[in-house]
């Protein structure tokens, strides 16, 4: 299709969303499922809680980032127009929308319903002499022997209140009379003690008192001989980027950890008060944390919701979550003792959490005790603590084995956890090392060499997700095992790369970030634009967590106008518009929230008809591209790439329950479903295609058993 001319050109901001309310439009999504009435009732808590923590992660990384280059001499415009200032000012409008919707679902709608199936929330002053008489015994006996009440006055200055920690403060009057003072008192509700309080009972009800409503009740014990006002709750959140310059430190491992302890105490980004606190407590919190009003977010519900969590432990009403899911294997590797034999055989692909990550966690450990087995090379982005993985790589050198691990420091949030599990690696005798400097480690890469009988072979593990099998259950990945020796000369010389002293040897299969990715992304666009401009056949299906790098945009836009059809599956931060007339009308982007966190990254282009598929890593962000080392590899194997095209993505795209659809003013909808139209929700679908189906008969809706081949994309 020519381009009208009368449209803008694809570098007008015009055509960009903006990243940061592109991603709270991503949270928005996340909260309607705490919202949706038909998710079960436990896991709308949990929705609403993730909402939460994702807010904080924004807040500690996205706006600290903002409010520096705000305050910088720097004058730069992100790519939809906007300054640092700008920008803050209209992300600061759309959080406290997301801030006021949160705090109308809990208290309109999950307080309700959770107090329907006897869980109730109370404030200590509405209980009777029984249950305050056990609040009394349990914070004499657990409670106040923890705490520790801060005056603030010219020989106590204002504490330093630690990130995302739970505080209470309250005016004090010395000495009350012609004489008194008045200060301020704060009291941290300690982090080492469970922040709900369950309350005895009998019946099975679950009574909850918060943790933080029974110190307050409270305070005047800790400051005895004063006269007290009201106290309110407050919460701050602080910059937690962590800043090294890794070219100057002798040490990467000890230069993040003395970082670790800064991030508790960095710069106030935000400060959440408890809805009732009095305008003079505000103002004082705000001045002494140099904030501005703008910062300060009145909240009408619980100031630390991770807590709820908890609710519910012991599953005593399993009709308020979802089914468990079953611990199923891949069916080529079920019962096949040999994970080896099987992979010489041809390669498999595990669609993980539907199919178990505990075959990967098996091929590690067949790896480590397997006598054959001379080396293991393994990179480590986010563990999770796990001691299987982590045992297997110490159990191989134990085993006489050569065992390098490429840990990630720098994996935001995981980063002490990750040191901790390196120095117990170093101790057990593996080889660890920290990467390129300047770059994440974020491939998810496993090599084992092996003395076969015909010679030495390579086997590979590739994924799109961490060595985390706590998270492989939450999120959905892909694994490929493999013995393709090209394949395994490109993992050698990658790691030959990570741990040596070398130049990029280049690759023949695997596709390697920051070195050749982003221009492979962009030939492969131009290979389908330019099949399109010549009236072949042209298709591009894209699945990630993020489409912000601006080239790549406008290489879809240039695909889009020469007629290719596009359809883009982006769980979170999308910056394309998409059904522009004359440069976006043939892209659709969609968005699947549902029961786990869409991970995997999966590429499909068309390719006139010889389809290739890529998976990996990467997202289609600048920080993937340029500041992180990263692998996508091709699916050879033409049953597991049809098996991607028709079964994974091809449900994706037929997705009309949990898929939302970007509109072009950057906003999402949920589209009705018409009359007539069957219903289809991918990841009951995956589920079902595992083998066993745990629906539920009274939550069958909406397509959750439907069988299914890939619905054709409308012309």
């Amino acid at each position: 299709m020519p381009k009208d001319s009368a449209s803008p050109t694809p570098a007008s901001p015009s055509l960009f969303i903006n990243r940061e309310l592109s991603w709270l439009e991503f949270n928005h999504r996340v909260l309607q499922e705490a919202v949706n009435p038909h998710v079960p009732l436990l896991e709308r808590v949990k929705f609403f809680c993730i909402t939460h923590s994702n807010l904080d992660e924004f807040f500690e990384v996205r706006v600290a980032g903002l409010k520096q280059q705000a305050e910088s001499d720097a004058v730069e415009k992100s790519p939809d127009g906007l300054t640092a200032p700008a920008n803050l000012r209209a992300l600061t409008r759309r959080a406290r929308e997301l801030v006021a919707a949160a705090d109308r679902c809990w208290r309109d709608q999950l307080i309700p319903e959770l107090a329907r199936h006897g869980i109730h929330f109370h404030s200590p002053r509405q209980l009777g002499p029984a249950d305050r008489e056990f609040l009394d015994a349990h914070y004499k006996e657990r409670v106040h022997p923890v705490l520790t009440p801060l005056a603030v006055d010219p020989s106590h200055p204002f504490p330093q209140v630690l990130n995302k920690s739970l505080n209470l403060i309250t005016h004090v009057t010395v000495n009350p009379g012609p004489e008194e003072r008045r200060r301020f008192a704060i009291v941290q509700v300690p982090r080492v003690l469970p922040r709900l309080v369950r309350l005895p009972r009998d019946d099975g009800r679950q009574d909850y008192v918060f943790l933080g409503d029974v110190i307050g009740e409270r305070l005047q014990e800790l400051f005895p001989g004063t006269l007290l006002g009201p106290w309110s709750a407050f919460r701050v959140t602080r910059n937690s980027e962590l800043y090294i310059d890794e070219e100057d430190v002798g040490n990467l491992l000890k230069a993040v950890e003395a970082q670790l302890h800064n991030r508790r105490k960095g710069e106030a980004v935000r400060l959440e008060v408890s809805h009732d606190c009095p305008p003079e407590i505000r103002e004082e919190l705000l001045t002494t944390l140099r904030l501005r009003p703008e910062d300060l977010y009145l909240v009408d519900g619980p100031l630390n919701p991770s807590c709820l969590l908890t609710i519910g432990e012991g599953d005593p009403a399993p009709e308020l979550r979802d089914p468990p899911l079953p611990t199923v294997e891949a069916p080529g590797l079920k019962d096949r003792p040999d994970l080896f034999a099987a992979i010489r055989e041809r390669d498999h692909l595990l669609h993980h959490p539907y199919e178990s990550f505990d075959t990967v966690v098996r091929f590690l450990e067949s790896a480590a005790a397997d006598p054959r087995v001379l080396a293991i090379k393994q990179t480590l982005y986010r563990t999770g603590g796990d001691a299987r993985i982590v045992g297997a790589l110490m159990n191989a050198v134990r085993n006489g084995k050569q065992v390098t691990a490429v840990v990630e420091l720098k994996a935001r949030f995981d980063e002490a956890n990750n040191i901790r599990w390196a120095r117990a690696l170093e101790e057990a005798g593996v080889h660890v090392v920290y990467g390129l400097v300047g770059y994440k480690i974020h491939c998810k890469v496993s090599l084992v060499v092996r003395n076969d009988d015909d010679g030495i072979r390579r086997y590979l593990h590739l994924g799109t997700g961490n060595y985390n099998a706590s998270t492989a259950r939450l999120y959905t990945d892909l694994s490929l095992f493999t013995s393709r020796p090209d394949f395994g000369e490109d993992a050698t010389h990658l790691f030959n790369l990570l741990t040596g002293i070398c130049q990029f040897q280049g690759t023949r299969k695997l596709i390697a970030a920051p070195f050749q990715l982003h221009d492979r992304v962009l030939e492969l666009i131009e290979r389908e634009t330019r099949f399109a401009r010549e009236g072949m056949p042209a298709r591009i299906v894209a699945k990630m967590n993020s489409l912000v790098d601006g080239e790549v945009i406008e290489a879809l836009y240039r695909a889009s106008r020469a007629g290719v059809k596009i359809d883009l599956i982006v769980r979170g931060i999308c910056c394309l518009r998409p059904g522009i007339d004359g440069t976006s009308e043939n892209i659709r982007v969609r968005s699947v929230i549902d029961r786990f966190l869409e991970h995997s990254r999966i590429w499909h282009f068309g390719n006139s008809g010889r389809p290739e598929v890529y998976v990996g890593s990467a997202d289609w962000m600048p920080r993937n591209f340029f500041r992180r080392i990263e692998v996508i590899f091709p699916i050879e194997d033409g049953v597991l790439r049809e098996r991607i095209i028709e079964e994974i993505l091809g449900r994706q795209l037929a997705d009309n329950t949990k898929a939302w659809l970007l509109q072009p003013d950057g906003t999402y909808l949920l589209p009705p479903r018409r009359k007539g139209i069957p219903a289809h929700r991918c990841q009951a679908e995956f589920i079902d295609l595992a083998g066993t189906t745990v629906v539920r008969p009274d939550r069958v809706r909406r397509g959750a058993r439907i069988k299914m081949k890939l619905v054709p994309r409308p012309t």
